[in-house]
């Protein structure tokens, strides 16, 4: 949760106060007015943006509120992208089920060094700033390829199969935001098959 105060605290302090350059001023008119933008359209940013446009004070700071959405979906992507980097850590550290403290100051510093290497990125601050599909479409990619994980972790229990209709169920929503997070169905493939076979 440190990753993630610190991702949303620096974001929100860089955070756009209007509009900048290119499609943000269509996703934050269309958001506000819950019309269809260019094609092929964000039908769930929109709806989350409209719902983040409702707690503007005035008309004003509509922009700005709908930007927040970005800066809540990247500090949230941070926090599952540091859980990831902190399980795989685990895994190439841990043999049995001992931990010692330097393993686990190796994991935790595994997953700070990574998680906030990706939040400070160019690509990534900028996305995470104004309001842009990129930053909620990164949060998709990152809870999905988590619960896949949070899958594989007990795959051999009852009801494990909850984390596969989840990740289902996240897959749909979020090609509402955008198709990039269907470049984690690969991966989610590769976790499954490796722990079946």
């Amino acid at each position: 949760w440190i990753c993630f105060l610190i991702a949303a605290i620096t974001d929100i302090i860089t955070v756009e106060p209007t509009l900048s350059f290119w499609d943000c001023g269509e996703c934050i008119a269309t958001a506000f007015k819950l019309e269809v933008g260019h094609p092929p359209g964000a039908p769930f940013f929109m709806i989350m943006a409209r719902f983040f446009s409702i707690f503007a004070p005035n008309l004003e700071s509509v922009a700005l509120y709908v930007n927040l959405l970005s800066v809540f979906s990247a500090a949230f992507t941070i926090l599952f992208l540091f859980w990831t980097i902190t399980h795989f850590s685990r895994k190439l550290i841990i043999k049995n089920n001992e931990f010692t403290l330097p393993q686990i100051i190796t994991i935790i510093s595994a997953g700070l060094v990574g998680s906030l290497a990706y939040a400070f990125s160019d690509t990534f601050w900028f996305s995470a700033v104004e309001a842009e599909v990129y930053s909620s479409s990164s949060f998709f990619t990152a809870i999905v390829f988590w619960a896949i994980l949070k899958w594989e972790d007990s795959a051999d229990k009852p009801y494990a199969n909850k984390w596969i209709i989840l990740i289902a169920y996240l897959m749909g929503l979020s090609i509402g935001v955008h198709l990039l997070n269907l470049l984690a169905i690969p991966a989610i493939v590769f976790v499954y098959y490796f722990k079946k076979y």
